[in-house]
């Protein structure tokens, strides 16, 4: 992951430049930025917006919306965040140190991005997905940086509330079991997505996949998408391994099957992913084709969040919360 150049100018559409901001905070971001132009006028630079994408995707996600923006008035920067596409200076061993992941530190990321920029402030940060969180703690922490936020796909419920009162009434009892030993115990085992992806094994079963990262992705953002017509949202009625193994396969798995060999959709063979032409030809595999998500009903534990990407599509406390112990409230991943 060292020495990559920037996209090839024929790669973005024309009107957006693909480039590195070095050294911030230890990094070697690569960015899509359009409106660029008045950077080197004399009146001053257009109000900056800062896209940040979803899992599993780049900036590059953001391109056909970049223009617009670009033809309203803004100077619009796309990055691809810590750990992801073309930007460098991240520990990528499993067993690795994985602290700079850690959600503060990711709003640390985007808030030195704004000052190599040379800007004070950002008109918009809007986040889809894995950067909503992001997008959502960047404007809580900094909002003298972050004026106003837009999240898309992932509902953000705030601050994790302290425990109160502990000295006197104690901290409360965790459950008997868990919710990944309920799914388990199902008629037919299941495992929560985000539990899988923080395995050993997760990695190069998606990377070093039989049917090939290209045919895995195609047939993956297709099954997720509103093309697959089983996508049909509804609301779970609690925090259940009864009730969540409603969810389609790419949230709630089968316990033992890897991701690459989870059933694809109709048309797709069910063991590989792999789709057939026809319904390759029949879908444009928008990834997490999903909208703005709502925000949760009473009651909903706070590691969960429903949002309308698929029947009732469950999140769940990401793998870097559980290795530094850090609440992000919103999800990790799509």
């Amino acid at each position: 992951m060292t020495g990559l150049a920037p996209l090839p100018q024929s790669v973005p559409p024309p009107g957006i430049r693909s480039r590195f901001v070095e050294d911030v905070n230890g990094l070697r971001m690569h960015i899509l930025e359009a409106g660029f132009e008045a950077r080197s006028e004399k009146s001053g630079a257009h109000p900056l917006i800062l896209l940040l994408r979803g899992f599993p995707e780049l900036a590059y996600s953001w391109r056909k919306v970049m223009l617009p923006l670009a033809a309203a008035g803004f100077h619009v920067v796309a990055p691809d965040q810590r750990g992801y596409g073309r930007t460098t200076g991240w520990d990528g061993n499993y067993d690795g140190d994985v602290a700079s992941f850690r959600t503060l530190n990711l709003v640390r990321d985007v808030t030195g991005l704004v000052s190599a920029l040379g800007y004070r402030s950002v008109t918009a940060v809007v986040g889809h997905d894995a950067g909503s969180s992001v997008a959502a703690w960047a404007s809580l922490i900094r909002p003298d940086v972050f004026r106003s936020v837009a999240m898309m796909s992932a509902p953000f419920a705030g601050p994790p509330v302290l425990p109160f009162n502990t000295d006197y009434e104690g901290l409360a009892k965790p459950p008997a079991s868990s919710i990944h030993d309920d799914l388990a115990a199902l008629k037919r085992p299941r495992k929560h997505y985000q539990w899988y992806y923080s395995t050993r094994e997760a990695n190069d079963n998606m990377w070093k996949c039989r049917q090939g990262v290209h045919a895995f992705m195609r047939a993956y953002y297709h099954h997720k998408s509103a093309d697959w017509k089983q996508n049909r949202p509804f609301p779970l009625e609690s925090w259940t391994a009864g009730e969540l193994e409603k969810m389609p396969t790419y949230y709630i798995m089968d316990l033992r099957e890897g991701m690459a060999e989870s059933p694809g959709t109709p048309g797709c063979l069910t063991t590989s992913w792999r789709c057939t032409r026809k319904s390759m030809a029949a879908t444009d595999f928008r990834a997490g084709s999903s909208g703005t998500a709502a925000t949760p009903a009473a009651g909903t534990p706070p590691n969960f969040r429903s949002s309308p990407a698929a029947p009732s599509t469950c999140r769940l406390a990401s793998s870097r919360e559980r290795a530094t112990g850090e609440s992000t409230s919103a999800p990790a991943a799509t």
